[in-house]
């Protein structure tokens, strides 16, 4: 398991993250969900040890960690079997038998035989963050961390790999930690949703969730989710600061619609 408790971490220009306290347990997925700039990436490199809390008690009992990022990061020499295998070469597993289990992965993943053997450059935005996934789940990872790995695609795109990420933890019993500030694909995700304000963040909210994909099922289980005070005001836009004296009217504050839809 996965446990934040009373967990800061400060820098020299300030606090990021304040008193956060938060699980991951195996088989589970948790979606971080929060604006832009809250703190979200800063706590995964918390959980994947790269960073160290200023106070507060952080333990992680998984023992095998992968990340997902928001760039595939893959490999431009190598093809998408090799890309995918790349955990595995460093865990020094035979070729033949790292590549083979690089194909299986990639065939669940609806790659044709042919685009096993392209590089990135030939390998649509897609694609490509397929092989990223792969290539993280492709070392049976006890959990992993995963930072908004769909921003850069259209809606389509966004969807197909939801789903796909959905039925590999489920078939692995992987434990996943997914940051987005998309509403929409974090009920699309969750087993359990936990809300960051902006910075310092805070968790204002930690909802225990069952995945929906309908798309009325999604509006309605983002408008629920909306409708907690604390939750909406902590991921509404907030207004633009009040122009010069002289320049302009006052502005107005808005409430962003859902977003991802």
């Amino acid at each position: 398991m996965l446990a934040f408790d009373e967990v800061r971490l400060a820098y020299a220009d300030g606090v990021v993250l304040d008193r956060i306290s938060l699980e991951v347990r195996p088989g589970e997925l948790v979606v971080i969900l929060g604006r832009s700039g809250c703190g979200k990436t800063t706590l995964l490199r918390l959980a994947a040890k790269a960073e160290r809390p200023s106070a507060g008690r952080l333990a992680n009992g998984f023992e095998d960690i992968a990340m997902v990022f928001q760039e595939p990061r893959l490999l431009p020499w190598a093809d998408a079997r090799d890309n995918a295998a790349f955990g595995l070469k460093a865990r020094g597993v035979a070729r033949a038998a790292r590549r083979g289990m690089a194909n299986d992965i990639l065939t669940r993943f609806g790659f044709a035989p042919a685009d096993l053997d392209k590089r990135p450059s030939a390998l649509s935005g897609g694609m490509q963050q397929r092989v990223a996934i792969a290539r993280a789940l492709a070392v049976a990872p006890q959990l992993v961390l995963m930072d908004e790995p769909f921003s850069a695609l259209d809606v389509g795109l966004r969807q197909d790999l939801q789903g796909l990420v959905r039925q590999e933890v489920e078939r692995a019993g992987t434990a996943v930690l997914f940051v987005t500030h998309d509403i929409a694909e974090a009920v699309r995700l969750a087993d359990r949703i936990v809300v960051l304000s902006p910075r310092p963040a805070r968790v204002v909210a930690d909802v225990a969730h069952v995945p929906v994909s309908e798309p009325s099922a999604i509006y309605a289980a983002a408008a629920a989710l909306l409708r907690r005070p604390e939750v909406a005001q902590a991921l509404s836009t907030p207004p633009p600061a009040a122009p010069a004296r002289g320049l302009g009217c006052a502005p107005l504050g808005r409430l962003e619609p859902l977003p991802g839809e």
